[in-house]
């Protein structure tokens, strides 16, 4: 007895519900997605309200005037360069890094002034950022 074969069906995957698969879950991120919004943020800068910290016998300290100029340890820098400031603080501070650097900055200075400093200083490698405040008023 012969027993006829089937014909072998020919392999193959659709695709179409894998592609519709592919678009939805496009669809669906391109819908949740939240894009940039553009907004103005009103903030209140805090007061500080704590104790004055103990002040180690060896420092950094950068003031900064009103108008933007800098002091290194009581040395007054004769511009407000960002590469003078690096000259003043690599003079101070020699190699070591670890020193606290204290910044101290008139409430009215300009806010460019302060970050200007703490950028110096953080590409120069100091981690012990501080910034020194007072009390409000009336406490």
């Amino acid at each position: 007895m012969k027993f006829r074969r089937k014909p072998k069906e020919e392999v193959s995957v659709n695709l179409t519900p894998l592609i519709d698969v592919v678009f939805l879950l496009l669809i669906f991120f391109m819908v949740s997605t939240t894009f940039t919004n553009e907004s103005h943020l009103q903030i209140s800068l805090p007061e500080a309200h704590g104790e004055a910290s103990e002040t180690q016998a060896e420092s950094l300290e950068v003031l900064i005037g009103v108008d933007g100029g800098y002091t290194v340890n009581g040395q007054s820098l004769l511009n407000s360069q960002p590469d003078t400031l690096r000259r003043a603080i690599i003079d101070q501070a020699g190699d070591n890094r670890k020193l606290p650097f204290i910044i101290s900055a008139d409430a009215k200075t300009p806010h460019q002034s302060v970050v200007t400093v703490m950028d110096v200083a953080g590409k120069l490698g100091f981690a012990a950022l501080s910034i020194t405040t007072q009390q409000p008023a009336g406490q």
